[in-house]
């Protein structure tokens, strides 16, 4: 069951990821599942190493929710810099 709601809050976080970084026309649902759970990841790591929080997208939870858009949100910027040589 983890998975299933990983993949939902993962999808919903890339989306509004790919919103606020103007991606959103050229992701489809596929891209915005993997951004979701890959930025979702980078976000755990990035929060638990600065600050020791610590959030999942496996169990629904605000704190986890909004460390995945964080992290989707980076790891948009990082795709952004290295394929059109900007942030956004």
């Amino acid at each position: 069951m983890g998975w299933i709601i990983a993949i939902i809050v993962g999808g919903v976080a890339g989306w509004l990821a790919s919103l606020v970084m103007n991606r959103d026309a050229s992701m489809g649902i596929f891209w915005n599942i993997v951004v979701g759970i890959i930025g979702a990841l980078i976000g755990n790591f990035l929060a638990s190493a600065l600050f020791g929080v610590e959030g999942t997208i496996q169990s629904f939870n605000l704190t986890g929710f909004i460390i995945a858009i964080i992290g989707a949100i980076v790891l948009l910027g990082i795709i952004n810099l290295v394929q059109r040589g900007r942030v956004r």
